[in-house]
């Protein structure tokens, strides 16, 4: 198993004394990075939704040891989000961890209703990594500083299935976003910053719909942290977890089915289209 000094030997940017600020800190994986970086010695911002779950998740990592500051903030309104930035940078000095991971997953139905709730979900889900990165890559650049700028995407923003599209729309502009992030970065002169794609499985997290315990198939906040770690370690730019109940061999057909549509010139989302079933079992089968 590999030791938090083997991780932090491997990536500076998670020293013992850097600064990491998370956005959704309050709960799930964004929680449980807060507590990983705390116990590693980092310095951490957590950011959420002011409140009494932020409250909580504060004293949480703070009984871990270390600085830690909660900034109630709002992802979705720019000038919090730089306000956010203005603090951490005001209290612990130079950030070197980024993980824009605040997000809501709450449907507003189909393509032509509820315009306010998907404006909503789209504000928070994919323009708040926007204005994460807004806020704290100039800084992070000018400081000169190893950095790592993570973004909490979705497999949904890949393989779209029904039922959430507005979800899925925000998540598939985030890894849009993440991956042309990671390429002006690597050619942005002096950086020393890389931007990763973070892809979670089934977690269990508040965007649980219905569950008021960890479900069976899915994977914890702190199991998809172990995992990101392992993926940042081996420099991943997309970290595709797994979880209880998909290995990546199956998420890997599925991706290869939703691109095949182009390719195949097969209707929009024909793994879920009455023509296209049974050749979809028959690909995933094979």
């Amino acid at each position: 198993m590999t030791t938090d000094a083997e991780f932090q030997s491997a990536l500076p940017a998670l020293a013992s004394g850097n600064v990491a600020v998370i956005t959704g800190a309050a709960s799930g994986i964004g929680l449980a990075a807060a507590k990983r970086f705390a116990a590693m010695g980092m310095k951490i911002v957590l950011a959420d939704i002011g409140g009494a779950r932020l409250d909580e998740a504060s004293r949480a990592v703070a009984a871990i040891g270390g600085d830690v500051l909660a900034v109630a903030t709002d992802v979705s309104a720019a000038d919090e989000v730089d306000r956010l930035a203005e603090t951490a940078q005001g209290a612990f000095g130079d950030v070197s961890l980024l993980m824009n991971n605040a997000g809501v997953g709450n449907n507003p139905g189909k393509p032509w209703e509820n315009r306010d709730a998907w404006k909503r979900l789209l504000a928070i889900n994919f323009w708040g990594v926007v204005h994460g990165v807004e806020a704290f890559a100039p800084a992070m650049l000018a400081s000169g500083k190893p950095g790592l700028i993570i973004n909490t995407g979705s497999k949904q923003g890949i393989t779209t299935p029904p039922r959430n599209l507005a979800y899925n729309v925000s998540k598939a502009g985030v890894k849009t976003f993440t991956e042309g992030l990671a390429h002006a970065l690597r050619n942005e002169p002096g950086a020393r910053i890389s931007a990763h794609l973070l892809i979670p499985g089934f977690t269990y997290t508040g965007l649980t719909e219905g569950a008021t315990e960890k479900p069976a198939g899915a994977w914890t906040g702190e199991q998809v942290i172990d995992f990101m770690l392992a993926s940042l370690k081996r420099g991943d730019f997309y970290i595709l977890c797994p979880d209880n109940e998909v290995a990546r061999p199956t998420d890997e057909k599925r991706m290869a089915w939703a691109i095949g549509d182009i390719i195949e010139n097969r209707p929009a989302l024909s793994r879920w289209h009455p023509d296209h079933k049974d050749a979809f079992a028959t690909f995933m089968n094979g």
